[in-house]
C-alpha cells in the first residue's frame, strides 16, 4: 500500500536536518538538482537508491570541489533506511578553531550560487553546522564533530528500494577501507590548519 507525501512544515524540517534525521518522504515532484547541473530524472518515485546515491555523490563531489584549498577526504559509511540513502565524506585535513567558519562560509557560499536553499546555521563553537536542501528534496550538510573533525552527509529524499554500490569517486588521500570509525583528522594543511590571523 502506498503512503501519501505529506511536506513537513518549514520548522519541522530545520529540526529535522538539525538533528541530523534522515529525509525521508521529503522530496518534491521538481526534477531540479540544485547542483547547478540538470538531473535528468525525476527524483522520488522514478529514481531508485542507487540514483539517489549516485546523484548525493556528485553533491559532495562538487562541494569538496568549491571549498579551496583543497582538504584530504575519505568515504564515510553508506547508510540506507525504508525508502532513502545517505552518503558521508570524512575530511582528514586538521581545520582548525578559527579556520571552522571559513570552511564552513565556502560550503555554504557554493550551495547558495547553486540554488540549494539553507535550512539552518548552528553557530556552536564547538560544533558549528550548515545544512541545506535542493529543490528536489536532498538534504546536504557540513558539521564539525569530535576532536574538530569535519563530516559531510547527503541524504536523499524517498526514492524506490534497490541496492546500493559503494561510491565510484576515488578519494584524494588513504581510502580507509573496512576501516570504522575512520582516524580523526590527521592531515596538516598551511592554510586550513593554520590560526586563521
Amino acid at each position: 500500500m502506498r503512503r501519501a507525501k505529506r511536506a513537513l512544515p518549514p520548522v519541522a524540517v530545520v529540526l529535522v536536518l538539525a538533528l541530523g534525521v534522515p529525509l525521508a518522504g521529503c522530496g518534491s515532484e521538481s526534477g531540479a538538482r540544485g547542483d547547478g547541473a540538470s538531473a535528468g530524472k525525476e527524483s522520488g518515485a522514478t529514481m531508485d537508491m542507487q540514483e539517489a546515491a549516485e546523484q548525493s555523490d556528485a553533491m559532495l563531489d562538487a562541494v569538496l570541489k568549491g571549498i579551496d584549498p583543497d582538504v584530504q577526504w575519505a568515504h564515510g559509511p553508506t547508510t540506507t533506511r525504508a525508502c532513502g540513502v545517505t552518503r558521508r565524506r570524512t575530511v582528514m585535513t586538521i581545520v582548525s578553531p578559527e579556520r571552522r567558519q571559513t570552511f564552513l562560509d565556502r560550503a555554504e557560499t557554493f550551495w547558495r550560487k547553486n540554488d540549494y536553499r539553507i535550512k539552518a546555521v548552528n553557530k556552536d563553537e564547538k560544533f558549528p553546522a550548515v545544512y541545506a536542501v535542493t529543490r528536489s528534496g536532498f538534504g546536504v550538510s557540513v558539521s564539525f564533530r569530535g576532536k574538530g573533525q569535519a563530516f559531510l552527509e547527503a541524504d536523499s529524499p524517498c526514492v524506490k528500494e534497490s541496492k546500493v554500490a559503494a561510491p565510484t569517486t576515488e578519494p584524494n588521500g588513504p581510502a580507509y577501507e573496512d576501516v570504522y570509525p575512520l582516524p580523526r583528522p590527521n592531515v596538516r594543511s598551511d592554510f586550513w590548519s593554520g590560526s586563521g590571523g
